[in-house]
Parts: structure tokens; sequence; C-alpha cells
């Protein structure tokens, strides 16, 4: 055989070895983090409601993730299910609106980009609205002006407190100024709600920008964010370019506003329905219990008084003349 025909015979023999072949692992089993990229179990990703547990990175949910989240099973009552979009000004970008609403309909299978409706958090009966992104971007045309309003408008006449989860990028430019309109009519049913003592809290995630932060989202009686949400009304660019600086690196999220006043307060999403629960228990209308009088004796003994939670002891320290008046000291009941 000669040199030639060996390193022939050679290569063809190597050109048959076959490499081994990477093992092919079922769609959805695994889920890489955006920000640390490590590979998560689904399932267990999941068990810590789609929270990273290497890097702490909320993953972004949905608004029926985020309703079995929140409200206690087989207590949510769904409101305006069937209320669904027109295409009042006959808009047309690259495609016609009507078109692109049907499109994102058969993708999602939303017929909007809220969720609203009745429920139990830990066992406390309240309204909550839930924006979803999936659609257009979460943005805010009629029919989610509508149904939050008019969730919010049932919550006052039951005496609810309202929770809205917001995640939008603002007002749905194909409605124009019918868009716009939503922004004031959320906003005066939640100072209805307001003037009647009733609790509003808004929960920020990620994005909340536009028209929502401008409106709703920035109306609350105890402002929410999660984790690094971004969160602001124009966009990074647009306000360096109008300011001429630079901003900085943790400019419009969820950490940056609460250090600066615009948030209450930054809750984890594995902590936010045993947050949201404290929050309404502490703020629920207080009912005075009747006033009730035990007499326990006269001169040396005491007086006890239920009055608004408290134990009012009549003390007498000695037998004192008919007349004088008695020592009162108060101790928690």
């Amino acid at each position: 055989m000669s040199l030639f025909d060996w390193f022939a015979n050679r290569r063809k023999s190597n050109s048959q070895v076959t490499e081994p072949q990477e093992r092919e692992i079922a769609d959805g089993l695994w889920t890489k983090c955006p920000s640390c990229g490590v590979l998560t179990y689904t399932k267990d990703l999941q068990s810590n409601q789609m929270v990273c547990l290497d890097c702490g990175h909320h993953l972004r949910i949905y608004a029926d993730e985020r309703v079995q989240q929140l409200i206690d099973p087989g207590s949510w009552l769904p409101l305006d299910e069937n209320l669904a979009p027109t295409d009042p000004l006959g808009f047309r970008d690259r495609k016609a609106y009507h078109d692109r609403i049907r499109e994102t309909q058969d993708k999602t299978g939303l017929i909007d980009a809220v969720q609203t409706g009745l429920g139990k958090l830990d066992g406390l009966p309240i309204g909550l609205g839930v924006m979803d992104f999936r659609f257009m971007g979460g943005s805010m045309g009629s029919v989610v002006g509508e149904k939050l309003t008019r969730m919010i408008e049932r919550s006052t006449r039951e005496r609810l407190p309202v929770v809205i989860v917001c995640a939008s990028g603002g007002a749905r430019m194909q409605e124009g100024m019918l868009s716009l309109m939503q922004m004031a009519k959320i906003s005066a049913a939640l100072e209805r709600h307001r003037a009647t003592h009733l609790l509003y809290m808004p929960v920020l995630t990620h994005p909340t920008t536009g028209g929502v932060t401008a409106s709703f989202a920035m109306l609350g009686d105890v402002i929410l964010a999660e984790p690094k949400a971004t969160i602001g009304f124009a966009g990074r660019r647009v306000v360096e370019q109008t300011l001429r600086e630079k901003l900085p690196d943790d400019f419009q999220t969820s950490e940056y506003l609460l250090n600066h006043g615009f948030v209450d307060a930054i809750v984890p999403r594995t902590q936010l329905k045993k947050t949201l629960a404290q929050l309404i228990r502490l703020h629920q209308p207080y009912a005075p219990t009747p006033l009730t009088t035990h007499a326990h004796g006269v001169y040396g003994g005491s007086t006890t008084s239920s009055v608004n939670g408290f134990t009012h002891v009549l003390e007498q320290t000695e037998h004192l003349p008919d007349g004088l008046p008695l020592r009162l000291s108060a101790e928690e009941s």
C-alpha cells in the first residue's frame, strides 16, 4: 500500500466515526435565567413563583399566573370577561388595528390586556386588576380603562380594598384620544373610592411606563414594586436627550424610585401575598365594641370598662370618702 493510499483510507475511516449526539431536552423542562444564566428545573422555578433560585431575578409572569399566586383557590370571580376592543378610529400603521387585535387575541388567548375580578386574598375579600404584557405590551386602551373602572366602582359599592398589578407600556396609540381618556376615568373612580375611606394599592412590575405611570399606578395609598422593575414615564433615551445629561445606571428602577420617595416598599414576589394581606388588615375600618362595665367592688376594689379595644381600670388604693374622684389608669386589653 502506497503512502498516499494509507492517508486516503485513514481519512475515510475518520469520516465514518459518528460524533456523539447531544442529549435532547424536552421543551419547557428547564428554564434559563436571563440574569445569571443558570438553568433551573421549570417546576422548581414555578414553585418559587418564577423567581430565580440562584440570583433572585424575577422572571416575567402573566395575568393567569398572578391571579393564581394572589387569590385563594375557588374564590375568584372574573368581571366583564367578554368586554372586547373595537377600532373606532379605523387606525392603520403597518397593518390595520382590527387585524392586529385579532392576531394578538389568537396568539395569546386573551381578549385584551387586563383581567379584573373579585376574590379573597388570604381570606380577605378584595377587588383585583392584573395587566398582561403579552397583549400589545399591556397597553391601556378603552377596554382596559373600562374594565378597571367597573372593578373599582363595584369594589367601592361593596366596600372592598382594591389592588391593581401594573405591567404596561402606556396608552394604546391606535386608539388615540380615547386611550388617553382612560387615565382620567380610572383616576376619577379611584378618587371616589378614596373618598369612602377605602384602601387602594398598586403593585408596579416590570415594566410600568407611560400613561399608566402617569395615572393610576402612582395614586395608591401604599405603592409597592417588585425588585429591579423598570418604572417611568418617558424612555431613558428621551430623558437623556431632553436633559442633556448622563443618567445613573439604576435610573427608572424600583430601587431608584424607592430612594427618591416614589415607591413605599419593594416586595419580592414570594412575599407579595403575605405583605398585601398584612397591609389590608392594618387598614381595615375598626368596628368599636359596645361599652361594657363590670363592677368588682367598692372602696378597695376596682371598676373595669372596655372601650375601643382598651380596658380602663378604675382603682381605689384606700377607702376614700364619698365624693372624691377616683384615679383612672388605662391598660391594654
